[in-house]
Parts: structure tokens; C-alpha cells; sequence
């Protein structure tokens, strides 16, 4: 089964390494296990140079003033972060051998030409990307599913980008609700838009989340979202984005989170349980508290409402006052039907 047919078939938990590796190939391939012993459906990592996202230059405009990377220019930051291109083989073998998924985040055509090399099945779009409409286009046109988070973007921007996909032939496409910050706050993350995104765009639609914990994953889930994404490290590790990921243990306990919300959502249905069931003997009838001779009347004195079931329901209490009975009753005796009809 494909990624996209499994995006369908239920909640897919993406794990993002991201940065995460630290610079060593050897943490990456750790990330890998840890991701898939977290129950992770897959394994994504960044694809770009330092030089295919920005330029070298400490001009105002390039230098970060806030949040975890505050005061790094932006070729110092990527640079730093990075993922080497010559390891990308090597963790997309380790996923496989796993039962992993991977994909990646192109960056620019060279990274797409790159990713199609090896055989990836899917591509995500960053939140930063969503307005490169010629990305967007190039990578869709590779045919593969397309994962494109919608941080900062506006309903035109959004709709742009999937008619950009529509129009090179590909309708594989997955949005994602992402509030582009790090790490994101309750208040700025708006959860509620997802199910507007679904009816909206008529689109499968999930979460890619920069927030600290799991709540946010869960209500997304029970909101209707599709996929989960979560950055994972190993807690020993620091790098540029371990400030607002998760560590593998923790990783774990969200993916579990994640999949009992999902069973708890179950499905829009009124249709008993098999446990509601066997709890319907427990529901209220009308009993005799006392001894009911026939043709004696019933009473509020000799007739309540109390658990279990057995006899008439409690709605004909008020019609069967005043009522004879048809038959003597004895105390703890279930009032019949045919005293009503």
C-alpha cells in the first residue's frame, strides 16, 4: 500500500528528524530505530544546501531576532541543520529494513532530481515553501504524493498551491495545519481550522506541530486531521531543533495517545455497544413496591420507577396512575405491558 492510501486509511504519525542528527550520521540512524520502536508509520528528514535556501550575508534582513535561533544568520542556521546529502541513501535503507517510510522536504529542483534518485515515495512541502509555485509545480509533476503544510498561509495561497498540483496532473494531496512557531504556543494554534480545511478543499487534512507535548496531536486527531507530524530526538542530543522536539520515549507515549484517540473518536453512530447492551437491564421500569390486588388502581403509593428493567418504561407512569390492574401483583413485581395497551 502506498503512502497516500494509508494517509487514507487512518491517522499516519509522521516522525521529522529534522536537524536532529546533530551532524552525525551514526544519531541519525539511531533517530531511525527509535522512531520505528515509537511506533512511527515514517521517517522524514530536509533535503536542501545551505546555498540552495538563502545566501551568506549578515545584513539586517538576514539575521534571526528571535526564538531558539535568535542571532544566527540564515546560511549559518541552515548550514548547521542540514542533512547531508551523501547519508540520505543510507537512513532510507535503514527505514526500509525497519518497515519505515521515508520521505523528505525538497527544497529546490536539485533536492526533487535527488529524492527521485533514490525512490522516495512521497514529498512534503514546508509551510516556507507553500508560496514557491514553481517548487511546488516541479515536485508535483514527479507524480507522487504531495504533503504540503499550510503555516502562514492565507485561503488563496493554499488554494493556489493545490490547484498547482491539479494542474500537472496530480490530485495526491495532503494539507497540513502548521502554526509556523518554535516552539508553537496553545494560543497561536488554532486547531479548529482543520475541520474548515477539510470542507474547504476537499482534502485529506493533518497536523504538523511545533508544540510541546502530545495534547495538541489528540485534539487534532478528534478534530479529524489525517496525519500527525512530530519532530523526534534523542534527548541526549543537542541541536538547532531539539528546543521543541520530542524525545523518543516521550515520541512513544504521543503515538499511543494518538491511536487511542483515534479509537475513542470511533464513528458518528447512535448504534448500542455490545457493552450498552448488557447495561440496558440496569435501565429504570415500573415496579410494584407494594402488593397490587386485581382491579385495585394504580398508585403513586404502589407503583414506582426504579432500576432494573423488566417492566413498562417510566414514560407511562403518569398514564397508568388511576389505571386498574388486570392481574395481582406482588412486591418487586415488573408492571406489564398490557396494563397500557
Amino acid at each position: 500500500m502506498n503512502i497516500y492510501d494509508k494517509i487514507k486509511e487512518g491517522v499516519y504519525v509522521i516522525a521529522e528528524m529534522s536537524a536532529n542528527h546533530g551532524g552525525s550520521l551514526k544519531t541519525a540512524l539511531k533517530i531511525v530505530e527509535e522512531a520505528k520502536k515509537a511506533g512511527a508509520d515514517c521517517l522524514k528528514i530536509q533535503t536542501y544546501k545551505a546555498d540552495t535556501l538563502t545566501i551568506n550575508c549578515d545584513k539586517d534582513p538576514f539575521i534571526i531576532k528571535n526564538g531558539l535561533w535568535k542571532g544566527y544568520n540564515y546560511y549559518q542556521l541552515y548550514s548547521e541543520g542540514s542533512t547531508p546529502w551523501e547519508w540520505q541513501k543510507q537512513i532510507k535503507d535503514r527505514c526500509e529494513e525497519l518497515g519505515l517510510d521515508f520521505l523528505s522536504t525538497p527544497f529546490d529542483n536539485t533536492a526533487v532530481d535527488f529524492l527521485e534518485e533514490l525512490g522516495v515515495e512521497a514529498y512534503k512541502i514546508s509551510s516556507y515553501e507553500l508560496i514557491d509555485i514553481p517548487l511546488i509545480r516541479y515536485t508535483a509533476s514527479k507524480g507522487k504524493t504531495m504533503i504540503i503544510s499550510c503555516g502562514m498561509g492565507s485561503c488563496d495561497e493554499i488554494e493556489e498551491a493545490v490547484q498547482t498540483c491539479k494542474n500537472v496532473g496530480n490530485d495526491k494531496i495532503i494539507l497540513l495545519k502548521c502554526c509556523s512557531q518554535y516552539p508553537a504556543q496553545y494560543d497561536s494554534m488554532n486547531l479548529s481550522v482543520i475541520t474548515d480545511m477539510i470542507e474547504r478543499f476537499k482534502l485529506p487534512v493533518g497536523l504538523s506541530d511545533h508544540s510541546l507535548g502530545a495534547l495538541a496531536p489528540i485534539v487534532a486527531v478528534s478534530l479529524g486531521a489525517k496525519i500527525i507530524e512530530k519532530h523526534i530526538c534523542l534527548k541526549e542530543n543537542v541541536s538547532v531543533d531539539s528546543g521543541f522536539s520530542m524525545g523518543a520515549d516521550e515520541f512513544a507515549k504521543m503515538v499511543k495517545a494518538v491511536r487511542d484517540a483515534v479509537v475513542i473518536k470511533g464513528k458518528p453512530t447512535y448504534e448500542r455497544t455490545e457493552a450498552e447492551k448488557e447495561g440496558l437491564a440496569s435501565r429504570r421500569s415500573l415496579y410494584a413496591v407494594k402488593e397490587i390486588k386485581e382491579g385495585e388502581k394504580f398508585t403513586k403509593e404502589n407503583i414506582k420507577s426504579i432500576r432494573p428493567a423488566g417492566g413498562i418504561k417510566p414514560k407511562y407512569y403518569d398514564k397508568i396512575i388511576g389505571k386498574s390492574a388486570k392481574k395481582q401483583y406482588a412486591f418487586g413485581e415488573p408492571i406489564e405491558e398490557n396494563e397500557i395497551f
